[in-house]
């Protein structure tokens, strides 16, 4: 079954401050791609631009330039089926956001697994391994016992 990635792993692949993270996002990727079980929502493109083209200090670089974000972001319109909102999706957000307090932007996010019939949800910024209606969320930078 396809499974949903987050922001966060499509960021991870590009910054290097983080070498195990990256490694990890890069993996999971190229198996998604691999045997076309990742899944993008639209959301993560937009948010994947704006955090890579982002300075990390104060008039400092960024992690790719403007250019190459935005090339990568059509590369992955290519290699990943991208999820796009409808309204069905946002009013399961709302619910979503009421029901497990989530923030409007992670339920906007669970709710793209739950429209589409995803079984898992590939991010850090949730609690791993718990279940959000029929959405397990992963980290997968958290060690499996």
């Amino acid at each position: 079954m396809a499974a949903l990635v987050d922001t966060n792993i499509l960021v991870y692949r590009f910054d290097p401050r983080f070498p195990e993270k990256q490694a990890v996002a890069a993996e999971l990727l190229r198996a998604g791609i691999a045997d076309d079980s990742i899944r993008v929502p639209h959301q993560a493109l937009i948010e994947f631009v704006a955090a890579t083209t982002r300075p990390l200090t104060r008039g400092g670089r960024s992690i790719l330039a403007a250019d190459d974000a935005r090339r990568e972001m059509e590369e992955m319109l290519v290699q990943f089926e991208v999820l796009y909102p409808d309204e069905e999706l946002v009013r399961i957000a709302i619910r979503g956001a009421a029901t497990y307090g989530l923030s409007w932007f992670d339920a906007h996010l669970w709710a793209y697994a739950e429209r589409f019939g995803l079984d898992t949800l590939w991010s850090e910024d949730f609690e791993n391994d718990r279940l959000y209606g029929r959405v397990r969320t992963r980290d997968p930078f958290v060690a499996e016992a």
